[in-house]
């Protein structure tokens, strides 16, 4: 199962967001999109960069520290038939996304 950890986007990343990498619409609050984890460390997705192979994120360390960052999409591709890609970032912990069980919600 993904990480059911919410955060609110602050108004000054939203702001930094815009007017650095040209992001139209950043979403008021992100859900992390790792897999359900024990550490205070959480990511959740913003928007593409325009750069190939890049996105932004927002991390999030306890309740207050927030930051934007840049990070290298996942490379790995399932050895299944369809070769589905993972949607996180190079380096991530825990499963890649193919891997997790399918959740209602």
């Amino acid at each position: 199962m993904r990480c059911a950890h919410w955060r609110r986007v602050p108004l000054n990343l939203v702001r930094e967001a815009q007017e650095k990498w040209s992001v139209d619409n950043v979403d008021g609050a992100s859900r992390c999109q790792l897999l359900t984890h024990d550490d205070n460390e959480h990511y959740g997705l913003l928007d593409d960069t325009g750069e190939r192979g890049t996105a932004l994120w927002l991390r999030c360390s306890g309740t207050v520290d927030f930051e934007l960052v840049v990070l290298a999409d996942c490379q790995a591709v399932s050895r299944r038939v369809d070769g589905e890609g993972c949607c996180l970032f190079t380096g991530h912990a825990g499963q890649h996304t193919w891997e997790e069980p399918v959740e209602d919600e």
